[in-house]
């Protein structure tokens, strides 16, 4: 009795994945790369770098019948100990943004490049400023009162994204087999080599595999930064916090 019951189950099963596939749902996929990072200091020899927080997402070629709704959220990219935390944020276009002050003083936010242009102006301890990313884009954050404070945020409007991790590898899950443009940013690494790792990829069940992405930083945006009136920040002696 047991083993009829089994049987049947299977039958279902077998039958409900022969009804999916002629109505052409589509069984999703995980897609995998893996990234290498060097870093050349003027003429000496490249050495290897840390692999992680390069970002790579898949951009449909071709219009689904329908994207994954994203959960609607509000993050948070805090301030505290002259820092921002997380150092890389990714969220959904349109997601809104918390930047709570949690230090014993005053930050002046501010982003002035591609992606989402703001300035959150001067603001006191323990208040905080929320900004609405609304353009896909990467939006290079600073404070006008700290120079050594950096952050990033990549706003797509794709659910197809992954992070890679200490390792090197990056994971992409649920993506549905068809034509995609691969996308990669990766921080300190120039546009011209990210556009050239951009390309067309078609993702099946049996081809799930990105390959190697290999980067090389170019310079250090963080570092060597303007203030949000395009001058040099004054000398640490003169910072009063």
């Amino acid at each position: 009795m047991k083993k009829d019951f089994y049987v049947r189950c299977l039958n279902i099963v077998i039958l409900c994945r022969m009804a999916a596939a002629s109505c052409g749902v589509a069984q999703t996929v995980d897609v995998v790369a893996h990234v290498e990072v060097t870093h050349q200091h003027r003429h000496e020899r490249p050495m290897h770098a840390s692999p992680a927080d390069v970002v790579v997402w898949l951009t449909p070629l071709q219009k689904m019948q329908s994207l994954p709704e994203i959960p609607k959220q509000v993050y948070t990219l805090a301030q505290k100990n002259k820092q921002f935390s997380p150092h890389i944020l990714v969220v959904p276009t349109g997601s809104s943004v918390n930047f709570p002050n949690l230090d014993p003083f005053f930050h002046n936010v501010f982003s002035l490049f591609d992606g989402k242009r703001f300035d959150l102006g001067l603001y006191e301890a323990h208040t905080r400023r929320v900004v609405q990313f609304d353009r896909e884009g990467v939006s290079y954050i600073f404070c006008n009162i700290h120079p050594e404070m950096g952050a990033v945020v990549v706003s797509l409007s794709t659910p197809y994204y992954g992070v890679s991790t200490l390792d090197g590898f990056v994971i992409l899950h649920d993506v549905p087999p068809g034509s995609y443009r691969l996308n990669v940013w990766a921080e300190n690494v120039g546009r011209d080599l990210l556009n050239t790792l951009s390309r067309t990829v078609e993702i099946t069940e049996h081809n799930n595999q990105l390959g190697t992405l290999e980067l090389q930083t170019s310079g250090d945006i963080m570092n060597h930064h303007e203030n949000k009136f395009g001058e040099s920040y004054a000398p640490f002696s003169k910072d009063p916090y």
